[in-house]
């Protein structure tokens, strides 16, 4: 009967050995997993999320907190819906940190679903040329504090140069004020004109 009792607690105590063993190879396994994750998944993992709660604030390089739902997300930027303040682009770079829910922090450390090759293609450059081809009006706000309105002429791989007009009007010789060349290093943020989308 002794011996029973015995066997009975050796059973037990190596089975509880072999639950914290498991425990401890499945939480090596995901700070394994996490150690992996990017920025990019896990703001992917943003886009869909109930709109009902609280959106994420973004604090970005040149001092400003944007309140705003994630869209879309390229290879090196993400999109935002500033509401009233209308669609935006902040390159990755420009994000100095992002505060949402707890619930939030914990989906976007989900593992995400697989990505097209297209949009991991999708980088400001692409984004910028984008922009050439559709002459849409922006406001770009560079990492000091400065904010340039106009029109993106051309974009290069790293840069792109902006015609500089009023905001909201249209980009008419008589009306560029001035040119710049902004490199992509330098951009904190971009808004485009109201009504303006990325899709």
């Amino acid at each position: 009967m002794r011996w029973e009792n015995f066997f009975d607690d050796l059973e037990g105590q190596l089975a509880s050995e072999w639950e914290a063993e498991r425990a401890a190879l499945d939480t090596e396994a995901e700070r394994l997993r996490l150690s992996r994750v990017a920025l990019r998944e896990r703001l992917s993992m943003l886009v869909d999320r109930e709109r009902d709660a609280v959106p994420p604030s973004f604090d970005l390089a040149d001092g400003t907190v944007l309140a705003a739902e994630v869209t879309g997300v390229g290879a090196d930027w993400v999109a935002l819906d500033g509401g009233r303040s209308g669609a935006l682009v902040v390159p990755f770079a420009s994000i100095a940190s992002i505060g949402m829910p707890h619930a939030d922090v914990l989906r976007s450390a989900r593992p995400a679903p697989a990505r097209s090759a297209l949009a991991d293609r999708l980088s400001l450059g692409f984004l910028a040329r984008d922009l050439v081809r559709r002459r849409i009006g922006v406001t770009v706000h560079l990492t000091h504090g400065r904010i340039l309105a106009g029109t993106i002429d051309r974009a290069g791989a790293d840069h792109l140069d902006i015609a500089l007009h009023e905001p909201g009007t249209p980009r008419r010789a008589s009306e560029v004020t001035g040119h710049r060349i902004v490199p992509f290093a330098a951009v904190a943020w971009i808004r485009l004109d109201a009504g303006a989308t990325l899709a």
